[in-house]
């Protein structure tokens, strides 16, 4: 079992969610976040002053998948989340992490089962 983290533009929630919907990935949890990587934010005027914005909206995504739908659901995520066929800086990043346990606490049932 893993836990995937990804971290994308919001405009592109929607194709996400889409393309991980196509490989058969329906559970997800959302949220809305802020930060910053090689952007390092953008400047904007406010009432006539130009102000530094360090942290930039993003999105994101919590999947807990079984081992045979860690790779479907990463190519989800990059079909849906990069920009043009190349990508652009601040697409965002897909994070993989080992789970050692899930729980359904409606049942008790354990492991991939609890999936």
């Amino acid at each position: 079992m893993k836990l995937i983290i990804a971290i994308i533009q919001p405009a592109k929630l929607e194709a996400v969610k889409q393309a991980l919907t196509e490989v058969e990935v329906f559970r997800l949890t959302v949220m809305d976040v802020q930060g910053f990587g090689r952007q390092r934010g953008h400047a904007e005027v406010y009432r006539g002053h130009e102000i530094s914005v360090n942290l930039l909206r993003k999105v994101q995504l919590q999947i807990a998948v079984n081992d045979e739908f860690v790779e479907p659901t990463i190519q989800a995520i990059l079909k849906g989340g990069r920009t043009g066929e190349r990508g652009e800086i601040g697409d965002g990043k897909i994070f993989v992490l080992p789970m050692d346990e899930c729980v359904r606490i409606r049942t008790g049932e354990r492991g991939s089962e609890a999936i």
